[in-house]
């Protein structure tokens, strides 16, 4: 699955607009009074003003070698979140997967992970196109095996790893929709930011295809 475009919503527009066009200095697509849109690889994501607050977390892809030059460049400009002991990496023994963990302008969780049976490896210094994708996006619910259901049903995405009680994933390593149970698992790793069915739309290839889809209020809607 891949994450062709997502849309977030955010009470902090201005300072969320300035931590993306200048702290990261990523491409821009669009720049609007209530909106803007970034690229991010195969990814263009966008930020849209909102009066209610809401915080996401979501997830950059790395090349599968760069994770500690990706962690060297991302500490010139925000500050990293220390995991345990100080240490600002985690590794995913089941996902053969390692990451660190930062916070957005808007209070929004955003992760950095690499992925070792992903052949993408980068023989060039880290720079900023060096953020793949959006390549994760918590999709929190009550009941994580209705979703996984409407979303194969209704798309093709098939289950991940993860269970059906506590934190499943639906997609695959390109791309996932996280599937925390919000009533197990009431915290995003490694914060205290607490897990919450926010509202996005996003528009993703899956099984060939290309779909459009809104969750709000924990309904999946086509789009």
């Amino acid at each position: 699955m891949k994450i062709r475009k997502l849309k977030l919503f955010t009470h902090r527009l201005d300072v969320q607009r300035k931590f993306y066009f200048e702290t990261l200095g990523l491409d821009v697509v669009g720049d609007h009074s209530n909106r803007f849109t970034v690229r991010i690889g195969w990814t263009e994501l966008t930020f849209e003003h909102s009066k209610q607050e809401h915080y996401y977390h979501y997830c950059f892809l790395l090349p599968e070698n760069k994770l500690h030059e990706a962690l060297q460049w991302m500490e010139n400009r925000v500050a990293v979140l220390p995991i345990e002991n100080g240490i600002k990496t985690q590794h995913f023994e089941s996902w053969d997967a390692d990451s660190f963990y930062f916070y957005d302008e808007s209070g929004n969780l955003a992760e950095c992970i690499v992925r070792h049976q992903m052949n993408n490896q980068s023989t060039e210094s880290f720079r900023v196109s060096d953020l793949l994708c959006v390549n994760e996006i918590g999709m929190p619910t009550s009941n994580i095996e209705q979703t996984n259901k409407t979303l194969e049903n209704q798309f093709g995405v098939q289950p991940w790893k993860g269970d059906t009680k506590r934190f499943g994933t639906s997609g695959n390593q390109e791309g996932l929709f996280l599937l925390p149970n919000y009533n197990e698992k009431v915290h995003w790793f490694p914060t205290q930011l607490k897990v919450n069915p926010e509202p996005f739309e996003v528009y993703f290839e899956a099984q060939g295809f290309s779909f459009g889809m809104r969750y709000e209020n924990e309904l999946i809607f086509n789009i």
